[in-house]
């Protein structure tokens, strides 16, 4: 691992998560909001690690608005932004309540507070399993559950999940953990505490390289390449 590099991008995920946090006002369009957020990491020197996500009350993640979006901010908003330097990633997202509404405080302050916990016990060589209890225990005692099927993970070079799972309960995984870079990510829901895929996915991943015919598709794959190595 590159600690040096890993470092610089959590350092610019952190001012850039603060910055995302003023330009966050009820009924900005969701898309402005993302490329500013994208345009602030350039700024700083770092690259986005994956599009930046913007889901809104039940999509719990993993929604990146299109070019063409007119979905505008409200609500209890989850914000999920990545910043790679040469392709060592920090992963960071935060909540915010659009609605001034002690629900949506409440959801928020019982997953800020699991991610706490979690990050003050996890240490090499805990089990896994544990770091999943003291979220699920935390999340439970505020009167909330853990979303199952959502988890964190293990994080590599150009690799945003790289085979270890974190997961939101006490899961029977008894393996410790070892040394190497992880996102813990607790999600608080007055819900089931299951998710479901929703709408396709504006994110994407380069499974394999093949000849394409289309100058515009080659010119994407380029960037792709040189920009993601992915």
């Amino acid at each position: 691992m590159n600690k040096e590099k890993i470092i610089q991008a959590g350092k610019i995920a952190s001012e850039v998560k603060e910055y995302a946090r003023t330009i966050i006002k009820k009924d900005v369009l969701l898309l402005e909001i993302a490329e500013k957020i994208e345009s602030k990491i350039e700024e700083l020197g770092g690259k986005p690690a994956f599009p930046i996500t913007l889901s809104i009350d039940e999509i719990a993640a993993h929604c990146a608005p299109d070019h063409d979006d007119g979905t505008k901010a409200h609500g209890l908003l989850k914000v999920d932004l990545g910043v790679h330097i040469g392709g060592w990633i920090a992963d960071t997202a935060f909540s915010i309540d659009l609605e001034n509404d002690e629900e949506n405080k409440k959801l928020i302050q019982a997953s800020e507070e699991a991610l706490e916990k979690a990050i003050s016990i996890t240490n090499k060589n805990i089990p896994i399993e544990e770091i999943g209890e003291i979220i699920q225990k935390t999340i439970e005692s505020k009167g909330f559950s853990p979303v199952i099927n959502l988890s964190g993970h293990s994080m590599g070079r150009y690799d945003l999940h790289s085979g270890i799972t974190i997961p939101n309960i006490k899961s029977g995984d008894n393996k410790k953990l070892k040394e190497g870079l992880y996102a813990i990510e607790p999600f608080a829901t007055n819900g089931s505490g299951r998710v479901r895929d929703g709408k396709p996915s504006g994110i994407y991943y380069l499974q394999d390289e093949r000849n394409v015919r289309s100058p515009i598709a080659r010119d994407a794959l380029k960037i792709i390449q040189e920009e993601y190595n992915t």
